[in-house]
């Protein structure tokens, strides 16, 4: 079982928990059942919406238009959406970067 993602009929759902205006760009651990991520970015004006966006589908090899956020648009508590592809897929992918 894999506590910060779930398969729904349209892909993967990633549960993330963000801290903006890192020093750099990465996955730090799996907490409270979320992925806490750090980002660049500050939390103006969707800037961190899209970089969480680019980093996701640069580390899980997909194409950006496979990630879409939805949830979590103004908070630190977000959900993606990795179209198209298998739980299995991306938790291999993630627990590679995370170990």
């Amino acid at each position: 079982m894999t506590p910060f993602a779930r398969q729904e009929s349209a892909g993967v759902v990633l549960h993330l928990w963000i801290q903006p205006r890192a020093s750099k760009n990465e996955l730090v651990e799996i907490r409270d059942g979320a992925l806490k991520v750090r980002l660049t970015s500050p939390p103006v004006g969707g800037a961190a919406n899209e970089l969480c966006r680019e980093y996701f589908a640069k580390l899980l090899g997909v194409p950006r238009g496979d990630v879409l956020l939805i949830a979590g648009e103004r908070s630190r508590h977000k959900r993606l959406l990795i179209g198209g592809h298998t739980i299995d897929e991306v938790r291999k992918r993630i627990e590679a970067v995370i170990k």
